[in-house]
């Protein structure tokens, strides 16, 4: 089982079909345990399997995520997404990876990306944070470029 950071390839053609809207859709992030298989090849959100337990402050299908953000523009050869840090408060779970997913119109559960997070990272009745490179790093997590 392995999980990557990987845009999804379902996303890829939607992009070019305009079927995505970063800056007035609303997107999700689920939470996944070590044993799960995210990839490129992910196509949406469809079973819990491998996802972190429903309770002890997570809730299956994950958190709406916020800030979304859009940038770049003319004079910019990137362009690029954010999103503010999605965090579960008073939780106790371990998670591995995540997939972030469309949530609204006929792309419902479409995924965009998976994440590794490089290791199993657990919270003990605490706050569980997924926290997004800075805007604008360089890093992002979606992002176009011409260079």
């Amino acid at each position: 089982m392995t999980i990557q950071n990987k845009i999804a390839n379902v996303f890829k053609e939607e992009l070019f079909k305009g079927s995505h809207n970063f800056a007035t859709g609303t997107y999700k992030i689920a939470l996944y345990t070590a044993t799960a298989t995210l990839n490129a090849t992910t196509a949406n959100y469809a079973a819990t399997t491998n996802q972190v337990a429903n309770g002890s402050g997570y809730t299956t299908g994950g958190n709406t995520l916020t800030g979304n953000a859009v940038n770049g523009g003319a004079t910019s050869a990137t362009a690029y997404v954010d999103f503010n840090n999605a965090e579960w408060t008073n939780s106790s779970f371990s998670a591995a990876g995540a997939l972030i997913y469309n949530t609204l119109g006929t792309l419902t559960n479409n995924a965009v990306c998976t994440l590794s997070f490089g290791g199993t990272f657990t919270s003990a009745n605490g706050t569980f944070t997924v926290q997004f490179p800075t805007a604008g790093g360089g890093s992002e997590i979606i992002r176009l470029t011409s260079s």
